[in-house]
């Protein structure tokens, strides 16, 4: 069953998000993720969310996302991550 982290952030230096970004490219490639989304907020409708910018990746599975999530790689960008954004980062199980 797919699974599905979403990223909503907010950029603090566009130099080192860009680096994140390349890395996190990097980084998801041995996992088979399917970037679904990626764009920049136009409106909010209901509630609040000063975030500018989210990310959706879906994942085959929990285990998949926790590997990636846990790996050595990705592990390593998170503090480029956050000097580069505030990120908000939460997962989804469809059903």
């Amino acid at each position: 069953m797919a699974v599905y982290l979403i990223g909503q952030i907010s950029v603090k230096d566009a130099q080192l998000w860009q680096k994140y970004i390349a890395g996190v490219s990097e980084s998801i490639t041995p996992f088979d993720v399917k970037v679904v989304f990626r764009g920049k907020r136009t409106s909010v409708l209901a509630g609040e969310n000063r975030r500018d910018l989210a990310v959706v990746l879906e994942f085959s599975d929990r285990s998949s996302l926790e590997s990636w999530f846990n790996s050595e790689k990705y592990q390593s960008l998170i503090p480029l991550r956050e000097n580069a954004a505030d990120v908000v980062i939460t997962t989804y199980d469809s059903y």
